[in-house]
Protein backbone atom coordinates (compact mmCIF):
# COMPACT_ATOMS: atom_id res chain seq x y z
CA UNK A 1 0.00 0.00 0.00
CA UNK A 2 1.04 3.39 -0.85
CA UNK A 3 2.46 6.10 1.91
CA UNK A 4 0.48 9.03 0.62
CA UNK A 5 1.57 12.51 2.87
CA UNK A 6 -2.11 13.64 2.90
CA UNK A 7 -1.43 16.75 5.26
CA UNK A 8 0.58 18.18 2.38
CA UNK A 9 -2.31 17.65 0.58
CA UNK A 10 -4.64 18.86 2.98
CA UNK A 11 -2.47 22.12 3.63
CA UNK A 12 -3.02 22.88 0.31
CA UNK A 13 -6.69 22.99 0.75
CA UNK A 14 -6.78 24.58 3.99
CA UNK A 15 -7.69 27.72 3.10
CA UNK A 16 -10.88 26.55 1.06
CA UNK A 17 -11.56 24.43 3.95
CA UNK A 18 -11.57 28.20 6.16
CA UNK A 19 -13.61 29.48 3.70
CA UNK A 20 -16.46 26.89 4.51
CA UNK A 21 -15.90 26.72 7.65
CA UNK A 22 -16.43 30.53 8.55
CA UNK A 23 -19.32 30.42 5.63
CA UNK A 24 -21.43 28.14 8.05
CA UNK A 25 -20.18 29.88 11.26
CA UNK A 26 -21.77 33.24 9.94
CA UNK A 27 -24.42 31.53 9.11
CA UNK A 28 -25.28 28.78 11.84
CA UNK A 29 -28.99 26.81 11.47
CA UNK A 30 -30.25 24.86 14.28
CA UNK A 31 -31.11 20.89 13.67
CA UNK A 32 -33.35 20.04 11.07
CA UNK A 33 -33.31 23.82 9.46
CA UNK A 34 -30.12 23.78 7.78
CA UNK A 35 -31.28 24.42 5.03
CA UNK A 36 -28.94 26.80 3.81
CA UNK A 37 -26.18 24.53 4.97
CA UNK A 38 -27.53 21.41 3.14
CA UNK A 39 -27.42 23.48 -0.32
CA UNK A 40 -24.14 24.34 -0.25
CA UNK A 41 -23.09 21.06 0.52
CA UNK A 42 -25.13 20.03 -2.47
CA UNK A 43 -23.56 22.77 -4.68
CA UNK A 44 -19.90 21.68 -3.83
CA UNK A 45 -20.82 17.88 -4.58
CA UNK A 46 -22.10 18.61 -7.73
CA UNK A 47 -18.66 20.98 -8.81
CA UNK A 48 -16.41 18.17 -7.58
CA UNK A 49 -19.01 15.34 -9.72
CA UNK A 50 -19.68 13.42 -6.54
CA UNK A 51 -23.43 11.49 -6.28
CA UNK A 52 -25.44 12.12 -3.77
CA UNK A 53 -28.65 11.60 -2.14
CA UNK A 54 -30.90 13.55 0.46
CA UNK A 55 -31.46 11.59 3.81
CA UNK A 56 -33.52 12.47 7.29
CA UNK A 57 -34.39 15.35 5.54
CA UNK A 58 -31.55 18.15 5.29
CA UNK A 59 -29.17 15.45 5.71
CA UNK A 60 -27.48 13.87 2.56
CA UNK A 61 -25.08 11.15 1.65
CA UNK A 62 -22.53 11.25 -1.09
CA UNK A 63 -20.50 8.79 -2.60
CA UNK A 64 -17.19 8.64 -4.30
CA UNK A 65 -16.77 5.65 -6.26
CA UNK A 66 -13.74 3.86 -6.49
CA UNK A 67 -12.52 -0.11 -7.62
CA UNK A 68 -14.03 -2.05 -5.46
CA UNK A 69 -17.08 -3.18 -3.71
CA UNK A 70 -15.73 -2.37 0.15
CA UNK A 71 -17.14 1.11 1.33
CA UNK A 72 -16.28 2.97 4.35
CA UNK A 73 -18.10 6.41 5.48
CA UNK A 74 -16.98 9.68 7.46
CA UNK A 75 -19.89 11.08 8.74
CA UNK A 76 -19.99 15.31 10.18
CA UNK A 77 -22.70 16.77 11.83
CA UNK A 78 -23.89 20.31 10.93
CA UNK A 79 -26.55 22.02 13.51
CA UNK A 80 -26.06 24.65 15.15
CA UNK A 81 -27.16 25.49 19.00
CA UNK A 82 -29.47 28.10 20.43
CA UNK A 83 -26.82 30.33 21.94
CA UNK A 84 -26.42 34.04 21.44
CA UNK A 85 -22.31 34.25 20.19
CA UNK A 86 -20.64 36.52 22.25
CA UNK A 87 -17.40 35.96 19.91
CA UNK A 88 -15.83 39.49 18.25
CA UNK A 89 -14.64 38.38 14.99
CA UNK A 90 -15.40 38.68 11.38
CA UNK A 91 -17.04 35.41 11.23
CA UNK A 92 -19.23 36.02 14.23
CA UNK A 93 -22.72 34.34 13.74
CA UNK A 94 -25.43 36.45 11.50
CA UNK A 95 -28.30 34.51 13.12
CA UNK A 96 -29.28 35.58 16.73
CA UNK A 97 -29.52 33.52 19.32
CA UNK A 98 -27.67 30.82 16.92
CA UNK A 99 -24.15 29.63 17.25
CA UNK A 100 -22.13 27.01 15.74
CA UNK A 101 -20.83 26.48 19.76
CA UNK A 102 -19.74 22.78 19.22
CA UNK A 103 -17.71 22.84 16.27
CA UNK A 104 -20.14 21.16 13.41
CA UNK A 105 -19.35 24.12 11.54
CA UNK A 106 -15.22 22.74 11.04
CA UNK A 107 -16.56 19.27 10.89
CA UNK A 108 -18.81 19.51 7.73
CA UNK A 109 -15.86 21.78 6.25
CA UNK A 110 -13.48 19.25 7.08
CA UNK A 111 -15.72 16.44 5.49
CA UNK A 112 -16.08 18.51 1.98
CA UNK A 113 -12.39 18.78 2.14
CA UNK A 114 -11.55 15.26 2.91
CA UNK A 115 -14.30 14.58 0.11
CA UNK A 116 -12.10 17.08 -2.55
CA UNK A 117 -9.11 15.10 -1.62
CA UNK A 118 -10.01 11.22 -2.02
CA UNK A 119 -12.36 12.20 -4.71
CA UNK A 120 -9.30 13.56 -6.61
CA UNK A 121 -7.25 10.26 -6.46
CA UNK A 122 -10.37 7.49 -6.59
CA UNK A 123 -8.63 5.76 -9.24
CA UNK A 124 -6.13 4.69 -6.28
CA UNK A 125 -9.09 3.59 -3.68
CA UNK A 126 -10.06 -0.41 -3.94
CA UNK A 127 -13.52 0.54 -2.95
CA UNK A 128 -15.65 3.93 -1.96
CA UNK A 129 -16.27 6.04 0.41
CA UNK A 130 -19.43 7.42 1.65
CA UNK A 131 -19.74 10.75 2.86
CA UNK A 132 -22.43 11.20 5.70
CA UNK A 133 -23.65 14.92 6.94
CA UNK A 134 -25.80 14.13 9.57
CA UNK A 135 -28.60 16.70 10.34
CA UNK A 136 -29.91 17.58 14.70
CA UNK A 137 -26.94 15.92 16.09
CA UNK A 138 -27.47 18.10 19.49
CA UNK A 139 -31.12 17.59 19.79
CA UNK A 140 -32.58 14.05 18.56
CA UNK A 141 -29.82 12.51 16.65
CA UNK A 142 -30.23 12.90 12.91
CA UNK A 143 -27.97 9.53 12.47
CA UNK A 144 -30.98 7.91 14.06
CA UNK A 145 -32.97 8.71 11.24
CA UNK A 146 -30.41 8.01 8.37
CA UNK A 147 -30.36 4.80 9.71
CA UNK A 148 -33.64 4.08 9.74
CA UNK A 149 -33.96 5.48 6.17
CA UNK A 150 -31.44 2.80 5.09
CA UNK A 151 -28.94 5.11 4.54
CA UNK A 152 -26.19 2.18 5.67
CA UNK A 153 -27.88 -0.54 2.44
CA UNK A 154 -28.14 2.19 0.26
CA UNK A 155 -24.63 3.04 0.39
CA UNK A 156 -23.52 -0.22 1.43
CA UNK A 157 -21.77 0.82 4.59
CA UNK A 158 -19.03 -1.44 6.24
CA UNK A 159 -17.79 1.27 8.69
CA UNK A 160 -17.88 4.29 10.02
CA UNK A 161 -14.91 6.78 10.69
CA UNK A 162 -16.00 10.24 12.57
CA UNK A 163 -14.78 13.01 14.71
CA UNK A 164 -15.21 15.89 17.08
CA UNK A 165 -12.93 19.05 17.86
CA UNK A 166 -12.04 18.98 21.50
CA UNK A 167 -10.90 22.94 23.22
CA UNK A 168 -9.02 20.38 25.59
CA UNK A 169 -6.65 19.26 23.46
CA UNK A 170 -4.31 21.46 21.96
CA UNK A 171 -4.36 22.01 18.26
CA UNK A 172 -3.44 19.26 16.04
CA UNK A 173 -3.57 16.40 18.27
CA UNK A 174 -5.48 13.38 18.16
CA UNK A 175 -7.25 11.81 20.94
CA UNK A 176 -8.66 8.28 21.13
CA UNK A 177 -10.58 6.23 23.55
CA UNK A 178 -10.53 2.14 23.29
CA UNK A 179 -14.48 0.66 24.09
CA UNK A 180 -17.07 2.87 25.82
CA UNK A 181 -16.41 6.79 24.41
CA UNK A 182 -19.27 8.47 25.31
CA UNK A 183 -22.15 7.46 27.54
CA UNK A 184 -26.02 6.63 26.96
CA UNK A 185 -28.74 8.91 28.34
CA UNK A 186 -32.29 8.65 28.82
CA UNK A 187 -33.96 11.71 29.93
CA UNK A 188 -36.92 11.14 32.20
CA UNK A 189 -40.40 12.80 33.85
CA UNK A 190 -42.11 12.05 36.73
CA UNK A 191 -45.28 13.39 37.75
CA UNK A 192 -46.13 13.57 41.60
CA UNK A 193 -49.90 13.64 42.46
CA UNK A 194 -50.65 14.81 46.29
CA UNK A 195 -54.06 16.43 47.30
CA UNK A 196 -53.72 20.40 47.41
CA UNK A 197 -54.94 22.59 50.06
CA UNK A 198 -54.58 25.72 52.71
CA UNK A 199 -50.66 26.17 53.56
CA UNK A 200 -52.31 26.72 56.89
CA UNK A 201 -53.82 22.96 57.22
CA UNK A 202 -51.13 20.86 56.05
CA UNK A 203 -53.28 17.79 57.94
CA UNK A 204 -56.10 17.95 55.40
CA UNK A 205 -53.51 17.56 52.53
CA UNK A 206 -51.06 15.05 50.64
CA UNK A 207 -48.09 17.66 50.21
CA UNK A 208 -46.34 16.48 46.68
CA UNK A 209 -43.73 19.09 47.22
CA UNK A 210 -42.43 17.44 50.57
CA UNK A 211 -43.00 14.10 48.29
CA UNK A 212 -40.85 15.40 45.33
CA UNK A 213 -38.25 16.32 47.92
CA UNK A 214 -38.03 13.00 49.23
CA UNK A 215 -38.10 11.22 45.71
CA UNK A 216 -34.42 13.63 44.86
CA UNK A 217 -32.66 12.32 47.61
CA UNK A 218 -33.78 9.18 47.12
CA UNK A 219 -32.70 9.04 43.49
CA UNK A 220 -29.69 10.10 44.32
CA UNK A 221 -29.04 6.99 46.30
CA UNK A 222 -28.69 4.87 43.02
CA UNK A 223 -25.46 6.13 41.57
CA UNK A 224 -23.83 6.70 45.24
CA UNK A 225 -25.11 3.00 46.40
CA UNK A 226 -26.48 1.17 44.45
CA UNK A 227 -23.66 0.81 41.34
CA UNK A 228 -20.21 0.70 41.12
CA UNK A 229 -17.82 3.21 41.51
CA UNK A 230 -15.63 2.31 39.00
CA UNK A 231 -17.77 2.63 36.07
CA UNK A 232 -19.57 6.46 36.07
CA UNK A 233 -22.76 7.06 36.02
CA UNK A 234 -25.09 10.19 36.69
CA UNK A 235 -28.36 10.80 37.79
CA UNK A 236 -29.21 14.49 37.42
CA UNK A 237 -33.07 16.36 38.60
CA UNK A 238 -32.82 19.61 36.34
CA UNK A 239 -36.43 20.99 36.63
CA UNK A 240 -38.80 20.99 39.98
CA UNK A 241 -42.12 23.01 38.83
CA UNK A 242 -45.09 23.36 41.20
CA UNK A 243 -47.67 25.71 42.86
CA UNK A 244 -49.03 28.65 42.34
CA UNK A 245 -48.49 30.81 45.83
CA UNK A 246 -46.45 30.64 48.98
CA UNK A 247 -49.37 29.78 51.13
CA UNK A 248 -50.96 27.38 48.77
CA UNK A 249 -49.97 23.20 48.94
CA UNK A 250 -50.72 22.16 44.98
CA UNK A 251 -52.26 19.21 43.73
CA UNK A 252 -49.02 18.17 41.40
CA UNK A 253 -45.10 18.89 41.66
CA UNK A 254 -43.28 18.10 38.22
CA UNK A 255 -39.67 16.43 38.12
CA UNK A 256 -37.46 16.19 35.23
CA UNK A 257 -34.08 14.95 34.51
CA UNK A 258 -31.73 12.70 32.94
CA UNK A 259 -29.92 9.53 33.40
CA UNK A 260 -26.15 9.15 32.12
CA UNK A 261 -24.70 5.90 31.87
CA UNK A 262 -21.72 3.57 30.16
CA UNK A 263 -23.00 0.40 30.16
CA UNK A 264 -26.44 -1.64 28.88
CA UNK A 265 -26.59 -3.47 32.38
CA UNK A 266 -26.46 -0.16 34.15
CA UNK A 267 -28.65 2.05 31.86
CA UNK A 268 -31.41 -0.70 32.49
CA UNK A 269 -30.85 -1.12 35.99
CA UNK A 270 -31.08 2.41 36.74
CA UNK A 271 -34.26 3.27 34.97
CA UNK A 272 -35.91 0.18 36.70
CA UNK A 273 -35.05 1.64 39.75
CA UNK A 274 -35.66 4.75 39.21
CA UNK A 275 -39.37 3.72 38.59
CA UNK A 276 -39.61 1.77 41.59
CA UNK A 277 -37.52 4.38 43.94
CA UNK A 278 -40.26 6.92 42.67
CA UNK A 279 -43.62 5.22 42.77
CA UNK A 280 -42.33 3.26 46.04
CA UNK A 281 -41.86 6.65 48.25
CA UNK A 282 -45.02 8.59 46.24
CA UNK A 283 -47.56 6.00 47.57
CA UNK A 284 -45.33 5.52 50.79
CA UNK A 285 -46.10 9.02 51.51
CA UNK A 286 -50.02 8.70 50.19
CA UNK A 287 -49.37 10.17 46.69
CA UNK A 288 -48.84 8.57 43.57
CA UNK A 289 -46.76 9.25 39.98
CA UNK A 290 -46.53 8.60 37.10
CA UNK A 291 -42.76 8.21 35.04
CA UNK A 292 -41.83 8.33 31.61
CA UNK A 293 -38.26 7.48 30.89
CA UNK A 294 -37.23 8.47 27.10
CA UNK A 295 -35.25 6.12 24.68
CA UNK A 296 -32.19 8.60 23.74
CA UNK A 297 -28.35 8.14 22.24
CA UNK A 298 -27.02 4.30 23.08
CA UNK A 299 -23.71 4.74 24.16
CA UNK A 300 -21.01 5.19 21.77
CA UNK A 301 -18.55 2.16 21.26
CA UNK A 302 -14.91 2.25 19.48
CA UNK A 303 -14.43 -1.08 17.22
CA UNK A 304 -11.09 -2.45 18.52
CA UNK A 305 -9.95 -3.12 14.66
CA UNK A 306 -10.93 0.57 13.39
CA UNK A 307 -9.55 2.05 16.57
CA UNK A 308 -5.91 0.63 15.59
CA UNK A 309 -6.08 1.82 12.00
CA UNK A 310 -7.24 5.11 12.99
CA UNK A 311 -4.12 5.57 15.28
CA UNK A 312 -1.75 4.05 12.76
CA UNK A 313 -3.45 6.69 10.50
CA UNK A 314 -2.77 9.56 12.68
CA UNK A 315 0.79 8.49 13.39
CA UNK A 316 1.23 8.00 10.00
CA UNK A 317 0.46 12.17 8.82
CA UNK A 318 0.90 13.81 12.45
CA UNK A 319 3.29 11.87 14.06
CA UNK A 320 3.04 9.01 16.96
CA UNK A 321 3.69 12.15 19.71
CA UNK A 322 0.41 13.80 18.43
CA UNK A 323 -1.70 10.69 18.99
CA UNK A 324 -2.70 10.59 23.22
CA UNK A 325 -4.77 7.38 24.21
CA UNK A 326 -7.47 8.93 26.47
CA UNK A 327 -7.88 7.00 29.71
CA UNK A 328 -11.61 8.28 30.90
CA UNK A 329 -15.04 8.03 28.79
CA UNK A 330 -17.30 11.54 28.59
CA UNK A 331 -20.45 11.59 30.30
CA UNK A 332 -21.56 13.69 27.20
CA UNK A 333 -23.62 12.19 24.71
CA UNK A 334 -22.97 11.83 21.12
CA UNK A 335 -25.28 10.51 17.94
CA UNK A 336 -22.24 9.16 16.39
CA UNK A 337 -23.24 6.53 18.69
CA UNK A 338 -26.14 5.21 16.82
CA UNK A 339 -23.74 4.16 14.16
CA UNK A 340 -21.60 2.82 16.06
CA UNK A 341 -23.90 0.06 17.34
CA UNK A 342 -24.62 -0.77 13.37
CA UNK A 343 -21.19 -1.02 12.01
CA UNK A 344 -17.71 -1.39 13.34
CA UNK A 345 -16.69 2.27 14.03
CA UNK A 346 -14.31 4.80 15.53
CA UNK A 347 -14.35 7.91 16.53
CA UNK A 348 -11.72 10.24 17.42
CA UNK A 349 -10.74 13.68 18.95
CA UNK A 350 -9.22 16.48 17.20
CA UNK A 351 -7.48 19.24 19.62
CA UNK A 352 -8.46 22.62 18.69
CA UNK A 353 -7.15 24.73 21.80
CA UNK A 354 -4.43 27.45 21.36
CA UNK A 355 -4.03 29.10 24.29
CA UNK A 356 -1.74 32.04 22.82
CA UNK A 357 -4.76 32.60 20.65
CA UNK A 358 -7.03 32.89 23.38
CA UNK A 359 -8.75 29.64 22.23
CA UNK A 360 -9.75 27.78 25.65
CA UNK A 361 -13.56 28.55 25.87
CA UNK A 362 -15.78 25.50 26.52
CA UNK A 363 -18.06 24.07 23.93
CA UNK A 364 -21.94 24.93 24.29
CA UNK A 365 -20.38 28.32 25.31
CA UNK A 366 -20.89 32.01 23.82
CA UNK A 367 -16.84 32.35 23.04
CA UNK A 368 -16.48 29.10 21.86
CA UNK A 369 -13.87 28.83 18.86
CA UNK A 370 -11.24 26.90 17.23
CA UNK A 371 -7.30 26.68 16.03
CA UNK A 372 -8.97 26.53 12.51
CA UNK A 373 -4.99 25.34 11.73
CA UNK A 374 -6.05 22.13 13.05
CA UNK A 375 -8.74 21.34 10.50
CA UNK A 376 -5.82 20.29 7.98
CA UNK A 377 -4.69 17.48 10.53
CA UNK A 378 -8.50 16.59 10.28
CA UNK A 379 -9.10 16.21 6.85
CA UNK A 380 -5.55 14.19 6.33
CA UNK A 381 -6.79 11.72 9.38
CA UNK A 382 -10.14 11.47 7.69
CA UNK A 383 -8.29 10.72 4.16
CA UNK A 384 -5.62 8.20 5.73
CA UNK A 385 -8.20 6.18 7.64
CA UNK A 386 -10.52 6.11 4.78
CA UNK A 387 -7.65 5.18 2.15
CA UNK A 388 -6.01 2.56 4.79
CA UNK A 389 -9.20 0.77 5.17
CA UNK A 390 -9.84 0.05 1.66
CA UNK A 391 -6.41 -0.29 0.38
CA UNK A 392 -4.85 -1.90 3.24
CA UNK A 393 -3.83 -5.98 2.81
CA UNK A 394 -5.12 -6.41 5.88
CA UNK A 395 -9.29 -6.68 6.19
CA UNK A 396 -10.85 -4.82 9.22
Amino acid sequence: MENINFLSKAEEIKELIISYRRDFHRNPELGYEERRTSEAIKEFLDREGIEHFETAGTGICALIRGKGGRTVAIRADMDALPIQDAKTCEYASLNPGKMHACGHDAHTAMLMGAARILNGMKETLNGNVALLFEPAEETTGGARVMIKEGVLEKAHIEAVIGLHVDENLDSGKIGLKKGVVNAASNPFTIRIKGKGGHGARPEATVDPVVIASSVVMNLQTIVSRELTPTVPSVLTIGTINGGTAQNIIPEEVVLSGIIRTMTTEHREYVKRRLVEIAEGVAVSMRGSCQVEIEESYPCLYNDDGMLELLKESAAEQLGAQSVIDLDKPSLGVESFAYFSMERPSVFYFLGCRNEEKGITHPAHSSKFDIDEECMAAGVAVHCAAAYKYLNSEELI
